[in-house]
């Protein structure tokens, strides 16, 4: 798939970026790569192949679900500037 000048001006005004005009057929070309990629290994034959969610097939090292630091909830709340019943008190932002 080849893109187009406008394509990627497009593109660049979708995503909210500044292209320069001199670096407009750079993307161009680069963006057509990577589009005919993608085509490329959608063509690929993956009939018997199983979907996988990783590519090593090994369990995880789980480690024991354990407290390992001190409730320090009560001193951070002492030097926070509004508490009310364990909650951070903050000013109203919506406008």
């Amino acid at each position: 798939m080849s893109l187009q000048r406008s394509d990627v001006e497009k593109i660049a005004h979708l995503a909210r970026l500044a292209v320069s005009e001199a670096d407009v057929e750079a993307y161009a070309g680069e963006l057509s790569g990577i589009l005919d990629l993608v085509a490329q290994m959608d063509g690929a034959d993956v009939e018997g192949v199983t979907p996988m969610a990783h590519p090593l097939d090994m369990p995880q090292r789980l480690r024991p679900d354990e407290v390992r630091e001190a409730d320090q909830r009560a001193l951070f709340q002492s030097i926070a500037p509004l508490t009310q019943d364990g909650l951070y008190l903050v000013p109203k932002v919506i406008e």
